[in-house]
């Protein structure tokens, strides 16, 4: 029956992708993946300060 691989396949599957890509290059896919993820946040973050604006009364201001 196919379903999710487990321990054993996981470790196989993880050697062969170190075989293809090597580790200099796992580690820099792996750092852009997190740049990316962290930039995505903070536009996240940064989306909810621009809706939240109120002004001294404590009203929303609108855009």
């Amino acid at each position: 029956m196919l379903g999710l691989p487990r321990g054993a396949e996981w470790i196989i599957i993880l050697l062969i992708v170190v075989l293809l890509f090597g580790p200099g290059r796992i580690g820099k896919i792996a750092g852009e993946l997190g740049k990316g993820i962290r930039s995505f946040r903070d536009g996240l973050s940064e989306g909810k300060q621009d809706e939240e604006s109120t002004d001294s009364a404590g009203n929303i201001e609108p855009k």
